[in-house]
């Protein structure tokens, strides 16, 4: 099996999922026969991800931040988004934090990472700006020698 790893710029623009959905199916649908993908299921691409690997056939594991991360999501279509992942996923792992924040969602991406083979990282190769971002994700990825695949295709933007 491929353990395959998500990470990315929670902030993307709306009119750019489409987009990105379609570069993420690109590189994950010829591991459709033997894809797990994790992801901590944040708004965007984690999200596109984690409905693109159960479309496919794959394995979910999920990997949240902390205690309170399902409580901090407001909108009540996100949470039940959400409650659908934690429900189709084979395993769900919480880090050992009680608040969400970028302590946690550092670990959760190191953890993540630790396990992956391939990540995929849906980033503008912009510096990070903070802790616990996607730029420091693939930075961290990279000194451990995990394979990091970037998608930002044209069109794409942040918010």
């Amino acid at each position: 099996m491929t353990i395959v790893g998500i990470t990315g710029h929670s902030n993307l623009s709306g009119d750019s999922y489409p987009t990105v959905r379609h570069a993420l199916l690109d590189h994950l649908g010829p591991l459709r026969d033997d894809l797990i993908g994790m992801s901590c299921i944040a708004r965007g691409p984690d999200q596109i991800f984690a409905d693109l690997v159960l479309e496919l056939g794959g394995t979910l594991d999920v990997v949240l931040p902390a205690a309170d991360y399902l409580s901090g999501i407001p909108d009540p279509v996100d949470r039940e988004r959400c409650d659908g992942y934690l429900a189709a996923a084979r395993t769900t792992v919480t880090m050992p934090f009680e608040t969400s924040g970028a302590p946690a969602y550092l670990a959760a991406s190191r953890y993540l990472i630790d396990r992956c083979d391939v990540l995929m990282a849906v980033w503008d190769g912009a510096p990070p700006t903070g802790s616990g971002g996607t730029a420091e994700a693939v930075g961290y990825a990279r000194e451990r020698g995990v394979a990091v695949t970037v998608v930002w295709p044209p069109g794409a933007r942040r918010r």
